[in-house]
């Protein structure tokens, strides 16, 4: 292939790609930590946060569970009935991480498991796939930025 044409190859090969990092997020509602992005449910009413990730076997790379609450105060997420093990992040009112556990493994224990409690307040919890956090070097301070059409609870 001649220069020229490699070369326009080569752009519309690196153009196509940018939409389509983009587009993992529109089949989908996304939140995006320390320069990542994530597709996530979001459970935003008690029903669903209560279900929350139990009786799932995994949870694709780069995916996540949102938790909106109606107001900022302390928490505490068990792993009842959960077959995975997670990074259980919580974020104040400003999306500002507050406090992490890490790498909380699966409970089947039912009402016996332990919970994990946020050292500070929190409205926002993001539950990922253990050891996201530490691949991010997550620090307290770190900001979660939400995706379009994800709206605080009322």
């Amino acid at each position: 292939m001649a220069a020229p044409l490699r070369c326009l190859a080569l752009s519309l090969a690196a153009a196509c790609c940018v939409p389509l990092t983009a587009c993992a997020c529109l089949s989908g509602q996304c939140v995006e930590l320390a320069g990542e992005r994530y597709v996530v449910e979001v459970a935003d009413d008690a029903e669903e946060r209560g279900r929350g990730l139990m009786f799932r076997d995994a949870m694709d790379e780069n995916h996540g569970m949102l938790f909106i609450h109606e107001r900022e105060e302390p928490r505490a997420y068990w792993m009842k009935n959960t077959r995975i093990a997670l990074d259980i992040l919580y974020f104040d009112d400003d999306l500002t991480l507050v406090s992490q556990q890490r790498n909380v493994p699966p409970c089947s224990l039912g009402d016996r498991c332990p919970p994990y409690p946020s050292a500070a307040p929190a409205r926002y919890v993001l539950e990922l796939n253990a050891g996201q956090a530490a691949k991010l070097g997550l620090e307290n301070s770190a900001r979660l930025k939400l995706g379009h059409g994800i709206e605080p609870a009322r």
